[in-house]
């Protein structure tokens, strides 16, 4: 698995139940502050 990059100057975060880094997404660009999962598996 490649390593996650920082994308559109916002730094990878790592997934609270999985602990595995994710990327930003542009479905998230209102609210990267408080997303917490990689998912909706891990969110659910």
């Amino acid at each position: 698995m490649p390593a996650a990059k920082t994308k559109n100057g916002f730094e990878p975060k790592i997934c609270e139940r999985c602990g595995l880094p994710f990327e930003w997404r542009k479905k998230w660009a209102r609210d990267w502050a408080n997303v917490k999962y990689c998912s909706q598996k891990c969110r659910g």
